[in-house]
């Protein structure tokens, strides 16, 4: 056994004996958060009711302010406090409603789940055992011994579902069609062949491309970079330049035309019990179209591509200018020192089938207007229709064009098998998430910043954590399961003791929200150990730490103007 190989599984052990004797040791202290209810009265019964998980729930049994345990005049252990209680303060004219929620914690031990996700990222590099480990010492934390049961608990639900559902089986085996039949490759041909006349030209179509591709950071990686690569080779772009475009369109992307499965995942972990915006799966998924508009970071790195396309890139670092001066002048792809991972192809068309180019754009052009149309229609885009329906179309279309059956299973299934480590990471994170949340992580961070963090500062800490976790695990995905389980109670917390009124504070929500959204696309865009990241090298033929080094400076540069955006966002409007 090797000594590096060693000593990962010497700090895992560790970790998780830690986690053990923590749970065992230390007594954990009840905390309890409060919750302004943005109640409704029934017109015909007079009754106060607010939202709660897409049910009307009734107010009439709220227990007064004055007789309530979690009133501080009242002398009531903390140990004692009941774990919900909806209470009915009235303020002079003012009628309000307030639940309350109480849980246990174990301090900072209660972090410890993420901790060791992020520590085990940084040290062997591997999502998987990284997330499993940290989802393990959040198990032993809270005392569930019997792991492979926990798991199934956590994922025994329709969210895990529809994680299984879209990701897996509908954009994998539409994806896989899509490769067999050679549709995506020859919608790219169309477009290089139609529209690439010089290198501004050829950078434009990988933009136009990244923008079309943008479904999913890795399936837009590999298809625009192989699509691209042999006409920019052509027009002298640098493999540098290329890779870049190519990574700063797939995930960030992703988030602005999110007609995809990024809503449907991410509505999961942002439910706060009372909050009328976030109530029901309908208003989280409008809740995350609603932020879209304040994602600086991806606005700022899909226009900075646009602009290096048409050569008016307000700034490029070092490394870049020369990247781009040796490929045009010296006719040089590669620096003279690098090592460029091997290109890969992503069509395994078969033998005498002639693809064409309507099977590519009239299955999209059904995902997109059934998303756009049921999201017009209401309010929030059906995700699995559009997909289900796309892939019906592909599949058809394959079939009357003289693909058998056997072929177009096979075909959807190896689109499947090649999506399926991004699954797992998927549903491992997804627990991870779940555990940091039953360990009271939530409920510590509020309890120790939410009364005195400055909101102001709330979006970049978020921002801050997002890319630290995101870089480290190299999953944006991964990190939204670890992260906003945390960050929307605790913006929620400082909303609520800042005073903001109700519009101010779904404007503050809406900035955290996106904030954490950004910092963990850039995290995992610019991350070494990320597969967007290692998939644009690998597609574009560039070297891995080459794109790397010569992405961040443009990439910093769009999370600094990010960052002074959403600072005065919240001064001006918070």
């Amino acid at each position: 056994m090797k000594k590096r190989t060693l000593t990962e599984l010497i700090i895992i052990f560790t970790c998780l004996i830690t986690a053990w004797w923590a749970g065992k040791n230390i007594a954990p202290t009840t905390s309890f958060s409060e919750v302004r209810l943005q109640h409704q009265i029934n017109m015909e019964t007079g009754e106060a009711f607010y939202l709660y998980k897409d049910k009307v729930t009734s107010l009439k049994d709220s227990v007064d302010w004055t007789d309530s345990p979690f009133n501080p005049t009242i002398n009531q252990k903390k140990n004692e406090l009941p774990k919900t209680q909806t209470v009915k303060k009235i303020t002079g004219d003012q009628e309000e409603y307030l639940l309350f929620t109480s849980a246990r914690h174990f301090g900072w031990f209660s972090l410890l789940p993420a901790f060791v996700a992020i520590l085990l990222c940084f040290l062997t590099r591997e999502p998987i055992v990284s997330l499993l480990s940290g989802a393990g010492a959040g198990a032993l934390l809270i005392g569930q011994y019997e792991f492979p049961q926990f798991i199934v608990n956590n994922l025994a639900n329709s969210s895990a579902a529809k994680i299984l559902i879209l990701y897996l089986w509908l954009l994998g085996g539409l994806m896989g069609l899509w490769s067999r039949t050679g549709a995506s490759r020859a919608f790219a041909e169309f477009m290089t062949r139609k529209f690439v006349t010089g290198p501004r030209s050829a950078k434009l179509v990988a933009w136009g491309l990244g923008v079309v591709f943008f479904q999913g950071g890795t399936i837009s990686s590999v298809l625009v970079g192989t699509s691209v690569k042999p006409v920019a080779d052509k027009e002298d772009i640098s493999h540098e330049e290329l890779a870049y475009i190519v990574d700063s369109t797939s995930s960030p992307i992703a988030s602005q035309l999110a007609f995809n499965a990024w809503p449907g995942y991410i509505q999961a972990f942002i439910f706060i019990p009372g909050v009328a915006f976030l109530a029901t799966e309908t208003d989280r998924i409008q809740f995350f179209f609603s932020s879209v508009p304040f994602c600086f970071y991806a606005i700022f790195a899909v226009l900075g591509t646009f602009l290096l396309s048409i050569d008016k890139s307000p700034f490029l670092g070092k490394k870049m200018k020369a990247a781009i001066k040796r490929a045009r002048e010296e006719k040089q792809l590669d620096h003279p020192d690098s090592s460029p991972l091997a290109s890969i192809t992503t069509e395994v068309e078969t033998q005498g089938y002639k693809a064409n180019v309507l099977e590519f754009f009239l299955p999209l052009l059904l995902l997109l207007g059934t998303a756009i149309g049921t999201f017009i229609s209401s309010g929030s885009p059906d995700i699995l229709l559009a997909f289900s329906l796309a892939l019906s179309l592909s599949a058809l279309m394959a079939i009357a064009k003289g693909l058998s059956i056997q072929d177009t299973v096979g075909a959807a299934i190896t689109g499947m098998k090649s999506v399926l480590s991004g699954s797992v990471i998927l549903l491992i994170a997804y627990v991870t998430g779940q555990v940091s949340k039953d360990a009271g992580a939530g409920f510590y961070l509020v309890e120790l910043l939410g009364d005195s963090l400055a909101s102001a500062s709330l979006p970049i800490i978020l921002f801050i954590i997002s890319i630290v976790i995101a870089f480290s695990t190299g999953s944006s995905w991964g990190t939204y399961a670890v992260v906003f389980p945390l960050a929307m109670p605790l913006a929620w917390a400082v909303a609520n003791n800042t005073g903001m009124n109700p519009d101010a504070a779904l404007f503050f929500m809406t900035i955290c929200f996106a904030a954490v959204m950004d910092g963990s696309v850039f995290g995992d865009q610019c991350s070494p150990v990320s597969d967007t990241t290692v998939l644009s090298s690998m597609s574009t033929g560039c070297d891995l730490m080459d794109h790397v080094k010569t992405q961040l400076p443009q990439a910093c540069f769009a999370a600094i103007a990010a960052c002074i955006c959403w600072t005065l966002s919240v001064i001006f409007f918070c």
